[in-house]
Protein backbone atom coordinates (compact mmCIF):
# COMPACT_ATOMS: atom_id res chain seq x y z
CA UNK A 1 0.00 0.00 0.00
CA UNK A 2 1.02 3.59 -0.55
CA UNK A 3 0.69 6.52 1.82
CA UNK A 4 -1.78 8.09 -0.61
CA UNK A 5 -4.18 5.23 0.11
CA UNK A 6 -4.73 6.81 3.53
CA UNK A 7 -5.72 10.26 2.31
CA UNK A 8 -9.15 11.84 2.63
CA UNK A 9 -10.76 15.24 2.27
CA UNK A 10 -11.73 17.05 5.47
CA UNK A 11 -13.57 20.39 5.51
CA UNK A 12 -11.56 22.68 7.83
CA UNK A 13 -14.63 23.57 9.88
CA UNK A 14 -14.79 19.95 11.13
CA UNK A 15 -11.47 20.30 12.96
CA UNK A 16 -12.52 20.78 16.58
CA UNK A 17 -10.98 23.90 18.08
CA UNK A 18 -12.39 23.43 21.57
CA UNK A 19 -13.53 20.47 23.65
CA UNK A 20 -17.16 19.39 23.85
CA UNK A 21 -19.22 20.87 26.67
CA UNK A 22 -19.04 17.49 28.43
CA UNK A 23 -16.26 14.94 28.06
CA UNK A 24 -18.63 12.01 27.58
CA UNK A 25 -21.05 14.08 25.49
CA UNK A 26 -18.99 13.53 22.33
CA UNK A 27 -20.41 11.49 19.50
CA UNK A 28 -19.26 7.90 19.01
CA UNK A 29 -19.13 6.19 15.62
CA UNK A 30 -19.34 2.43 16.17
CA UNK A 31 -17.53 0.38 13.52
CA UNK A 32 -18.47 -3.31 13.76
CA UNK A 33 -16.57 -5.92 11.73
CA UNK A 34 -19.34 -5.87 9.11
CA UNK A 35 -22.68 -4.26 8.47
CA UNK A 36 -23.85 -0.72 9.00
CA UNK A 37 -22.04 1.84 11.10
CA UNK A 38 -23.87 2.93 14.25
CA UNK A 39 -24.07 6.49 15.54
CA UNK A 40 -24.09 6.80 19.32
CA UNK A 41 -22.89 9.03 22.18
CA UNK A 42 -19.72 8.29 24.08
CA UNK A 43 -21.67 8.04 27.33
CA UNK A 44 -23.24 4.87 25.85
CA UNK A 45 -19.88 3.10 25.60
CA UNK A 46 -20.68 0.57 28.40
CA UNK A 47 -23.38 -0.88 26.15
CA UNK A 48 -20.65 -2.12 23.80
CA UNK A 49 -18.67 -3.91 26.48
CA UNK A 50 -18.99 -7.24 28.30
CA UNK A 51 -18.23 -8.20 31.89
CA UNK A 52 -14.62 -9.44 32.12
CA UNK A 53 -13.52 -7.23 29.22
CA UNK A 54 -10.42 -5.15 29.96
CA UNK A 55 -10.02 -1.48 29.15
CA UNK A 56 -6.34 -0.57 28.71
CA UNK A 57 -5.63 3.13 29.25
CA UNK A 58 -2.52 5.27 28.87
CA UNK A 59 -1.94 7.14 32.15
CA UNK A 60 0.70 9.49 30.70
CA UNK A 61 0.18 13.11 31.69
CA UNK A 62 0.69 16.09 29.37
CA UNK A 63 3.07 18.65 30.86
CA UNK A 64 3.38 22.38 29.98
CA UNK A 65 6.18 21.73 27.49
CA UNK A 66 5.77 24.89 25.41
CA UNK A 67 7.94 27.78 26.55
CA UNK A 68 7.46 31.27 25.10
CA UNK A 69 10.28 33.69 25.64
CA UNK A 70 12.56 36.30 24.18
CA UNK A 71 16.17 36.55 23.14
CA UNK A 72 18.26 39.29 24.75
CA UNK A 73 17.49 41.36 21.61
CA UNK A 74 13.79 41.19 22.46
CA UNK A 75 12.85 38.89 19.56
CA UNK A 76 10.12 36.37 20.39
CA UNK A 77 11.05 32.69 20.32
CA UNK A 78 9.40 29.38 21.17
CA UNK A 79 10.95 26.28 22.74
CA UNK A 80 9.03 22.99 22.82
CA UNK A 81 10.54 20.43 25.18
CA UNK A 82 10.39 16.96 23.65
CA UNK A 83 12.15 14.58 26.04
CA UNK A 84 14.87 14.45 28.68
CA UNK A 85 18.31 14.20 27.09
CA UNK A 86 21.10 11.93 28.24
CA UNK A 87 23.93 11.45 25.75
CA UNK A 88 24.72 7.75 25.70
CA UNK A 89 25.46 7.28 22.01
CA UNK A 90 24.14 4.14 20.33
CA UNK A 91 21.32 2.35 22.08
CA UNK A 92 19.05 -0.66 21.71
CA UNK A 93 15.42 -0.15 20.72
CA UNK A 94 13.18 -3.17 20.31
CA UNK A 95 16.18 -5.50 20.24
CA UNK A 96 17.85 -3.53 17.44
CA UNK A 97 20.99 -1.40 17.74
CA UNK A 98 20.01 2.09 16.73
CA UNK A 99 22.40 4.86 15.76
CA UNK A 100 20.59 7.97 16.80
CA UNK A 101 21.31 11.67 17.02
CA UNK A 102 20.06 12.07 20.56
CA UNK A 103 20.32 10.53 23.98
CA UNK A 104 18.29 7.79 25.57
CA UNK A 105 15.35 8.30 27.86
CA UNK A 106 15.24 4.73 29.16
CA UNK A 107 15.30 6.28 32.65
CA UNK A 108 12.70 8.97 31.91
CA UNK A 109 13.26 11.90 34.21
CA UNK A 110 10.64 14.66 33.89
CA UNK A 111 12.64 16.80 36.31
CA UNK A 112 15.76 16.73 34.14
CA UNK A 113 17.28 20.12 33.39
CA UNK A 114 18.65 19.00 30.00
CA UNK A 115 16.15 18.34 27.21
CA UNK A 116 15.85 17.72 23.51
CA UNK A 117 13.67 20.48 22.11
CA UNK A 118 12.19 22.00 18.98
CA UNK A 119 12.87 25.70 18.63
CA UNK A 120 11.45 28.49 16.50
CA UNK A 121 12.92 30.38 14.73
CA UNK A 122 15.59 27.72 14.38
CA UNK A 123 18.08 29.80 12.37
CA UNK A 124 18.54 32.28 15.18
CA UNK A 125 18.88 29.88 18.09
CA UNK A 126 22.41 28.52 17.91
CA UNK A 127 24.47 26.97 20.74
CA UNK A 128 25.34 29.56 23.35
CA UNK A 129 22.18 31.62 22.85
CA UNK A 130 19.80 32.18 25.73
CA UNK A 131 16.04 32.57 25.91
CA UNK A 132 14.42 34.41 28.80
CA UNK A 133 11.02 32.87 29.59
CA UNK A 134 10.55 34.66 32.92
CA UNK A 135 12.68 36.26 35.61
CA UNK A 136 12.86 32.81 37.23
CA UNK A 137 13.35 30.67 34.11
CA UNK A 138 15.94 30.84 31.35
CA UNK A 139 16.67 28.38 28.53
CA UNK A 140 20.24 27.94 27.27
CA UNK A 141 20.82 26.43 23.82
CA UNK A 142 23.54 23.82 24.37
CA UNK A 143 23.88 21.95 21.08
CA UNK A 144 22.33 21.32 17.66
CA UNK A 145 21.50 17.73 16.73
CA UNK A 146 21.75 16.40 13.16
CA UNK A 147 17.94 16.30 13.06
CA UNK A 148 17.88 20.07 13.64
CA UNK A 149 16.48 19.69 17.15
CA UNK A 150 18.36 21.38 19.98
CA UNK A 151 19.76 20.25 23.27
CA UNK A 152 18.69 22.85 25.82
CA UNK A 153 19.32 23.40 29.51
CA UNK A 154 16.73 24.88 31.85
CA UNK A 155 18.18 27.36 34.31
CA UNK A 156 16.05 28.21 37.32
CA UNK A 157 16.29 28.16 41.08
CA UNK A 158 12.88 26.48 41.08
CA UNK A 159 12.40 22.72 40.64
CA UNK A 160 11.83 21.97 36.96
CA UNK A 161 8.27 20.74 37.50
CA UNK A 162 7.33 23.92 39.36
CA UNK A 163 8.99 26.19 36.80
CA UNK A 164 7.15 24.51 33.93
CA UNK A 165 3.80 24.59 35.73
CA UNK A 166 4.22 28.31 36.39
CA UNK A 167 5.65 29.48 33.08
CA UNK A 168 4.97 26.72 30.53
CA UNK A 169 2.01 26.50 28.16
CA UNK A 170 -0.15 23.55 27.16
CA UNK A 171 1.36 22.18 23.91
CA UNK A 172 -1.82 22.21 21.84
CA UNK A 173 -1.42 20.61 18.39
CA UNK A 174 -0.83 22.94 15.43
CA UNK A 175 -4.29 22.41 13.94
CA UNK A 176 -5.88 24.05 17.00
CA UNK A 177 -5.49 27.61 15.82
CA UNK A 178 -5.78 29.55 19.05
CA UNK A 179 -3.69 30.23 22.15
CA UNK A 180 -4.01 27.80 25.05
CA UNK A 181 -6.33 28.80 27.90
CA UNK A 182 -6.66 27.78 31.57
CA UNK A 183 -9.46 25.41 30.47
CA UNK A 184 -6.96 23.44 28.39
CA UNK A 185 -4.93 22.64 31.52
CA UNK A 186 -7.78 20.36 32.57
CA UNK A 187 -9.47 19.36 29.30
CA UNK A 188 -6.32 18.48 27.32
CA UNK A 189 -5.70 15.83 29.97
CA UNK A 190 -7.39 12.53 30.81
CA UNK A 191 -9.05 12.19 34.21
CA UNK A 192 -6.70 9.29 35.03
CA UNK A 193 -3.45 10.97 33.90
CA UNK A 194 -0.67 10.44 36.42
CA UNK A 195 2.85 10.15 34.95
CA UNK A 196 4.14 13.43 33.53
CA UNK A 197 5.87 13.11 30.18
CA UNK A 198 3.65 13.63 27.10
CA UNK A 199 3.76 16.61 24.76
CA UNK A 200 0.44 15.54 23.22
CA UNK A 201 -2.58 14.03 24.91
CA UNK A 202 -3.61 10.40 24.33
CA UNK A 203 -6.81 11.89 23.00
CA UNK A 204 -9.10 8.84 22.98
CA UNK A 205 -9.03 9.01 26.78
CA UNK A 206 -10.26 12.60 26.90
CA UNK A 207 -13.88 11.40 26.63
CA UNK A 208 -13.87 9.44 29.89
CA UNK A 209 -15.32 10.85 33.10
CA UNK A 210 -15.05 9.46 36.62
CA UNK A 211 -18.75 8.61 36.48
CA UNK A 212 -18.36 6.69 33.21
CA UNK A 213 -15.40 4.75 34.60
CA UNK A 214 -17.48 3.86 37.67
CA UNK A 215 -20.26 2.53 35.42
CA UNK A 216 -17.74 0.35 33.61
CA UNK A 217 -16.39 -0.89 36.95
CA UNK A 218 -19.92 -1.80 38.06
CA UNK A 219 -20.43 -3.70 34.81
CA UNK A 220 -17.40 -5.86 35.58
CA UNK A 221 -15.06 -4.28 33.05
CA UNK A 222 -11.55 -4.31 34.46
CA UNK A 223 -9.00 -1.60 33.80
CA UNK A 224 -5.27 -1.92 33.13
CA UNK A 225 -3.02 1.16 33.20
CA UNK A 226 0.07 1.45 31.02
CA UNK A 227 2.20 4.45 30.09
CA UNK A 228 3.44 5.72 26.75
CA UNK A 229 4.78 9.27 26.66
CA UNK A 230 3.43 10.78 23.44
CA UNK A 231 6.01 12.68 21.37
CA UNK A 232 5.74 15.26 18.61
CA UNK A 233 6.10 12.50 16.01
CA UNK A 234 2.38 11.87 16.42
CA UNK A 235 1.66 15.07 14.43
CA UNK A 236 4.31 14.65 11.75
CA UNK A 237 3.11 13.47 8.34
CA UNK A 238 4.59 10.48 6.57
CA UNK A 239 6.76 12.09 3.89
CA UNK A 240 7.55 9.00 1.80
CA UNK A 241 5.30 7.20 -0.70
CA UNK A 242 6.06 3.76 0.68
CA UNK A 243 5.08 3.39 4.37
CA UNK A 244 7.78 0.74 4.79
CA UNK A 245 10.38 3.48 4.36
CA UNK A 246 8.97 5.63 7.18
CA UNK A 247 10.96 5.71 10.42
CA UNK A 248 8.97 6.11 13.62
CA UNK A 249 10.14 8.35 16.45
CA UNK A 250 11.00 6.43 19.60
CA UNK A 251 8.55 6.82 22.50
CA UNK A 252 9.05 5.64 26.07
CA UNK A 253 6.62 3.11 27.54
CA UNK A 254 6.03 1.20 30.75
CA UNK A 255 3.83 -1.84 31.39
CA UNK A 256 3.55 -2.57 35.13
CA UNK A 257 3.28 -6.22 36.28
CA UNK A 258 -0.27 -5.60 37.53
CA UNK A 259 -1.39 -4.46 34.07
CA UNK A 260 0.18 -7.52 32.42
CA UNK A 261 -1.52 -9.84 34.93
CA UNK A 262 -4.91 -8.18 34.39
CA UNK A 263 -4.70 -8.56 30.62
CA UNK A 264 -3.44 -12.14 30.76
CA UNK A 265 -6.15 -13.17 33.25
CA UNK A 266 -8.87 -11.69 31.05
CA UNK A 267 -7.60 -13.42 27.94
CA UNK A 268 -7.41 -16.74 29.77
CA UNK A 269 -11.04 -16.31 30.82
CA UNK A 270 -12.33 -15.28 27.40
CA UNK A 271 -12.44 -11.53 28.07
CA UNK A 272 -11.75 -9.06 25.30
CA UNK A 273 -8.96 -6.47 25.35
CA UNK A 274 -10.01 -2.93 24.44
CA UNK A 275 -7.25 -0.39 23.90
CA UNK A 276 -8.09 3.25 24.61
CA UNK A 277 -6.15 5.01 21.87
CA UNK A 278 -3.41 4.11 19.44
CA UNK A 279 -0.79 4.71 22.14
CA UNK A 280 -2.24 1.88 24.24
CA UNK A 281 -2.27 -0.35 21.15
CA UNK A 282 1.39 0.29 20.40
CA UNK A 283 2.36 -0.25 24.03
CA UNK A 284 0.57 -3.60 24.27
CA UNK A 285 1.77 -4.88 20.92
CA UNK A 286 5.35 -3.78 21.68
CA UNK A 287 5.64 -5.96 24.78
CA UNK A 288 3.80 -9.07 23.54
CA UNK A 289 6.00 -12.05 22.71
CA UNK A 290 5.60 -14.39 19.72
CA UNK A 291 2.81 -16.30 21.45
CA UNK A 292 0.92 -13.12 22.32
CA UNK A 293 1.79 -13.27 26.00
CA UNK A 294 2.07 -9.84 27.57
CA UNK A 295 5.22 -9.14 29.55
CA UNK A 296 5.78 -6.32 32.00
CA UNK A 297 8.65 -3.95 31.32
CA UNK A 298 9.71 -0.54 30.12
CA UNK A 299 11.82 0.91 27.34
CA UNK A 300 11.33 2.59 23.99
CA UNK A 301 9.28 1.53 21.01
CA UNK A 302 9.35 2.42 17.33
CA UNK A 303 6.64 -0.08 16.43
CA UNK A 304 4.86 0.98 13.23
CA UNK A 305 1.53 -0.84 12.86
CA UNK A 306 0.06 -0.77 9.37
CA UNK A 307 -1.80 -3.19 7.10
CA UNK A 308 -1.29 -6.08 7.09
CA UNK A 309 -0.64 -6.70 10.77
CA UNK A 310 -1.46 -9.67 13.00
CA UNK A 311 -2.57 -8.27 16.36
CA UNK A 312 -1.34 -10.34 19.29
CA UNK A 313 -3.19 -8.65 22.15
CA UNK A 314 -5.72 -6.01 21.09
CA UNK A 315 -9.29 -6.98 20.18
CA UNK A 316 -11.13 -3.65 20.16
CA UNK A 317 -10.12 0.00 19.90
CA UNK A 318 -11.55 3.29 21.11
CA UNK A 319 -9.94 6.15 19.21
CA UNK A 320 -10.40 9.64 17.83
CA UNK A 321 -10.32 10.62 14.15
CA UNK A 322 -6.80 11.08 12.85
CA UNK A 323 -4.94 13.17 10.29
CA UNK A 324 -4.85 12.02 6.66
CA UNK A 325 -1.75 10.06 5.64
CA UNK A 326 -0.77 9.56 9.28
CA UNK A 327 0.70 6.52 11.00
CA UNK A 328 -2.26 6.63 13.40
CA UNK A 329 -4.77 6.23 10.57
CA UNK A 330 -2.69 3.34 9.25
CA UNK A 331 -2.85 1.64 12.65
CA UNK A 332 -6.64 1.95 12.72
CA UNK A 333 -6.79 0.52 9.20
CA UNK A 334 -4.69 -2.45 10.28
CA UNK A 335 -7.30 -3.37 12.90
CA UNK A 336 -10.57 -2.50 11.14
CA UNK A 337 -9.45 -3.09 7.56
CA UNK A 338 -8.42 -0.41 5.07
CA UNK A 339 -11.65 -0.18 3.08
CA UNK A 340 -13.78 -0.33 6.22
CA UNK A 341 -11.76 2.42 7.90
CA UNK A 342 -11.85 4.78 4.94
CA UNK A 343 -15.60 4.18 4.57
CA UNK A 344 -16.04 5.02 8.28
CA UNK A 345 -14.10 8.25 7.82
CA UNK A 346 -16.25 9.18 4.81
CA UNK A 347 -19.33 8.51 6.94
CA UNK A 348 -17.97 10.69 9.75
CA UNK A 349 -17.32 13.56 7.34
CA UNK A 350 -20.78 13.22 5.80
CA UNK A 351 -22.39 13.19 9.25
CA UNK A 352 -20.36 16.22 10.36
CA UNK A 353 -18.43 14.58 13.18
CA UNK A 354 -15.77 16.70 14.90
CA UNK A 355 -12.20 15.63 14.11
CA UNK A 356 -8.80 15.34 15.81
CA UNK A 357 -7.73 15.94 19.41
CA UNK A 358 -10.83 17.69 20.76
CA UNK A 359 -13.14 15.91 18.36
CA UNK A 360 -15.48 12.93 18.50
CA UNK A 361 -14.58 9.26 18.86
CA UNK A 362 -15.00 5.93 17.13
CA UNK A 363 -15.14 2.41 18.53
CA UNK A 364 -13.86 -0.52 16.50
CA UNK A 365 -15.61 -3.48 18.03
CA UNK A 366 -13.89 -6.88 18.32
CA UNK A 367 -14.39 -9.54 15.71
Amino acid sequence: MKVGDFDYELPPELIAQRPAARRDGSRLLVVPPSGAFVHRRFVELPELMHPDDVLVVNRSRVFPARLLGRKPTGAEVEVLLVRPFVDEGDRVVGGELVEDDRGTDSAWDPDSRTWEALVRPGRKLKPGRKVVVADELEVEIVDTLPSGNRVVRLRSELPVSEALERFGHVPLPPYIERPDTPEDRARYQTVYAAERGSVAAPTAGLHFTEALLERLDALGVRRAEVTLHVGVGTFRPVEVDDPAEHRMHAEWYSVPPEAARTVEAARAGGGRIWAVGTTAVRTLESVADETGRLRAGQGETRLFIRPPYDFRVVDGLITNFHLPRSTLLMLVSALAGHERTMAAYAEAVAERYRFYSYGDAMAITPR
